[in-house]
């Protein structure tokens, strides 16, 4: 990335500058722009651009340094540079704070007079990481292009290249400024203009913009609005046509598997009216069907919903049909999970042979391979008499358990649920360390209408977000934040990788910022796990994503569909065991390494959430990508293509 060292501006003019979208980070001198305490707060606190903030001791000394430097840390900065030669006092209660406020710690170095030896240079870097750096900072005065070579070959002597900026002043220098990407910085610094170089030798940014990236133009999208979640939309309906009387669901938006569901519950009897982006279903309440066939489209959720709902109000045996990849998708545990509940089903794909009715009581079943069937069984198991306790051991997907909950309380329907699991969870709330959890369902309920808002679809933002993170900015509206959806993550695992994540009402803002390799635990989230190795790619270093045992039964064999992709694209991936592990390389440094991802013909493998990662990849590719199915995208966002370009 390019950072662009902004000196001698008011407030207003910084401001203006950042608002540049081209702007990627930027470098505030704070010795050298005459900000009040109030503007460097609003400035470090408000701007989505990542802000490295520097503040020179031999500018305006130890003390004031200290004060203005900690005005920006507790305000926000995402960087904090100080000189090596800062006095013991002043380091260390510079290294607590930033560490109090999670900002990253550069520590600089500079020699104005010339090169020193590498050996020196080594010693200098060793510092920086001793004394608390997160990335050392080398600069240098080249006075020769051996000078050049010296600074550059001080990469091949650190063990992580990613955490060294390091490059020379001066016209011997200017190279070494680009060189650094080259070699793994990341972010080097140019100059706002030719006339307001802080530096001898700096690149104004125009300049360096152009050598760095060429033609490359980026992803810059305000106001992209994301469709319906079908998870909440496909629950809703659903509960909707098991109420009695007319319910509105408000917000929803067509897609192949929402449409399927409405086709279902018309075969149940209930009555759909459409107008605009609400729906208005008059419900079968208790009345019983009596079906012979059902078809749910390609949607594994619908089928899994419909299985022990028909076996609890169809009053004869039954068959489910499905269609396109369904057919040959296995439904892991659903004959074993029926079984215990009295019905049998032998089949492990479409079409499914129901016979038996569901028998309410106490059951122990295995989530381990995901939420859906148990949704069904939470959806069925209130129209019951009796009451019944459904203890859910080795769970998967459990935000999905859950949200289903959400949604058949707004229709009536009252499940309590108490969940077991290790301290992480119970003191972070961190669902990835729960072993269990017990659900326990009166009986007698009935389902009443309700008015209902289907939320916005983080899995169809993910896209997006990483698209911003990874190639420029990106704002996505239509989104909860605070939702039970598993795929909001994503926000997290951008932050995690490095990027900057703002929010505001219903709309998430990306901004690119250096990204770096990440840990990210997706079996609660197997619908991201796609575009989250596209992150990976783009992310330096090693990027450990786990939970790809729950991607085989999808769309596709996703697990090896995505390591198919990477390995076409030349980056380096394999599973181990659970975990996908990505091998990144920033877009700065692949463009000038020749190693932007390979474009060609791909195969979506009829996956939609692989024809949308394929997508946001061929911004960072050096041809395009052809994708051999791209109407597979209709299963969940009709209009994915349309909305990206």
């Amino acid at each position: 990335m390019i950072c662009t060292s902004i000196q001698h501006k008011s407030y207003e003019q910084i401001l203006a500058i950042l608002d540049d979208p081209w702007i990627e980070m930027a470098e505030i001198r704070l010795d050298r722009c005459k900000l009040s305490n109030r503007e460097i707060e609003d400035l470090f606190s408000e701007t989505d651009t990542p802000l490295i903030a520097t503040c020179r001791i031999s500018e305006v000394g130890a003390k004031e340094s200290e004060r203005r430097l900690g005005i920006a840390i507790r305000s926000g900065a995402r960087f904090a540079d100080l000189e090596l030669e800062a006095d013991v006092a002043y380091s260390k209660r510079f290294r607590a704070l930033c560490e109090e406020c999670g900002t990253e710690i550069i520590r600089s170095f500079h020699d104005f007079e010339g090169t020193p030896e590498l050996s020196f240079l080594e010693q200098v870097a060793a510092r920086c990481y001793r004394y608390g750096a997160s990335i050392a900072k080398v600069v240098v005065n080249c006075k020769s292009a051996e000078d050049a070579k010296t600074i550059q070959t001080l990469y091949a002597c650190v063990e992580n290249p990613t955490s060294l900026v390091a490059f020379g002043m001066g016209a011997q220098g200017r190279d070494t400024r680009i060189a650094c990407l080259k070699a793994g910085a990341p972010f080097s610094y140019a100059a706002l203009s030719e006339d307001d170089a802080a530096a001898p030798g700096q690149i104004d940014f125009v300049s360096m913009h152009k050598a760095v990236y060429g033609e490359f133009k980026g992803f810059f999208r305000n106001s992209l609005q994301m469709p319906a979640s079908k998870s909440f939309a496909q629950r809703a309906i659903v509960a909707a046509a098991l109420a009695d009387g007319r319910s509105h669901l408000r917000g929803y938006s067509p897609c192949e598997d929402s449409e399927s569901a409405l086709a279902a519950i018309q075969a149940l009897g209930a009555k759909v009216h459409r107008n605009g982006s609400t729906l208005s279903i008059d419900g079968i309440g208790g009345a019983h069907t009596m079906l012979e066939t059902l078809h749910t489209g390609e949607s594994g959720l619908l089928t899994r919903l419909m299985l022990p709902l028909m076996a609890t109000i169809n009053d004869c045996s039954i068959t489910i049909t499905g269609e396109k990849t369904l057919s040959h998708r296995p439904l892991k545990g659903v004959s074993d999970i029926m079984a215990s509940f009295g019905v049998v089903v032998k089949e492990n794909t479409v079409p499914l042979h129901i016979d038996g009715r569901l028998i309410p009581g106490v059951a122990e079943i295995s989530g381990k391979d995901g939420s859906q069937l148990i949704s069904g069984l939470l959806t069925a198991l209130p129209l019951f008499d009796k009451p019944s306790t459904l203890i859910v051991t080795e769970p998967k997907s459990i935000p999905y358990m859950f949200i289903t909950c959400d949604v058949l309380k707004h229709f009536g329907i009252k499940i309590s649920a108490e969940m077991e699991g290790d301290a992480r969870m119970i003191e972070e709330q961190d669902w990835s360390g729960c072993t269990g959890v017990t659900f326990k369902i009166k009986g007698g309920q009935h389902y009443k209408a309700a008015d209902f808002d289907i939320e916005g679809d983080w899995s169809s933002a993910a896209n997006f977000l990483v698209a911003g993170a990874v190639f420029g900015k990106a704002e996505v509206s239509g989104l909860d934040t605070k939702s039970l959806q598993a795929d909001l993550s994503i926000a997290d695992i951008i932050v995690q990788a490095g990027a900057v994540v703002s929010e505001l009402d219903e709309t998430v803002c990306i901004s690119k910022a250096p990204l770096e390799g990440f840990s990210a635990d997706l079996n609660n989230a197997p619908d991201i796990f796609p575009i989250v190795s596209i992150l990976a790619a783009f992310s330096s270093g090693e990027s450990v994503i786990s939970g790809a045992n729950r991607l085989v039964g999808k769309e596709s064999n996703r697990a090896q569909a995505i390591i198919g992709m990477l390995t076409q694209m030349g980056v380096a991936a394999r599973i181990e065991g659970d975990e996908l592990i990505v091998h990144g390389e920033t877009l700065a440094s692949r463009i000038l390494n020749g190693r932007l991802l390979k474009g060609g013909n791909y195969t979506s493998h009829a996956d939609h959430r692989i024809a949308m990662a394929l997508k946001i990849a061929s911004l960072g590719a050096d041809g395009p990508i052809v994708i051999d199915d791209k109407a597979c995208v209709a299963k969940s966002f009709p209009e994915f293509f349309e909305l990206f370009d």
